[in-house]
Order: C-alpha cells, then structure tokens, then sequence
C-alpha cells in the first residue's frame, strides 16, 4: 500500500550480498579455512583459484574466506619463490 509521497508500507525484499571483488592475477593472498597463502590466478563459477607462490597445485576457495597477506606473510611468499628458483625447482 503507497503512502501520500508513494513511499511504501510494505519492507523491500533483502538485496544480495555484493561479491568481493577479484584482485589482480598474482596478488598474494592468505585462505583462512586452511591457513595457507597463495597467489591469486583467477575466478571460475563463483570460487578463486589460488597457487602456491613456490608453485604447486592450485586449489580454490570461497571468496569470503581470502583476504590479501600481510607484509610479512607477503615477504616468506616472496623468499620461498626465490630459494626454489635458486634450486632450480620448476615453478
């Protein structure tokens, strides 16, 4: 039912949660269900693919349970990929 100014009596139906945002290919960030860090490769169907930054197999995660790595944990991600790439490990 409208009122005077048509505003209506009747609660708007609740809107959808707006979707995090896909950061950029390579940001490294930290999966909270698993506590582990990877770089972030990409979205598929609504889930985020994420890699180890040493590489390795990719595993993907909701995104309401990513968030981007701190400093430090950006600075470990960083080292491993250097230490395997000076062991010759591929990446």
């Amino acid at each position: 039912m409208s009122t005077k100014y048509g505003a209506s009596d009747e609660q708007e139906p609740p809107h959808a949660p707006t979707p995090t945002p896909a950061p950029a290919p390579g940001t490294v960030m930290v999966d909270l269900s698993q506590d582990r860090v990877g770089e972030f490769r990409g979205e598929w169907c609504g889930k985020w693919s994420l890699r180890p930054v040493g590489g390795g197999v990719e595993w993907t995660v909701d995104p309401e349970d990513v968030r981007p790595a701190d400093p430090i944990q950006r600075l470990r991600a960083e080292l491993t990929r250097a230490n395997r790439r000076s062991r010759g490990e591929l990446l």
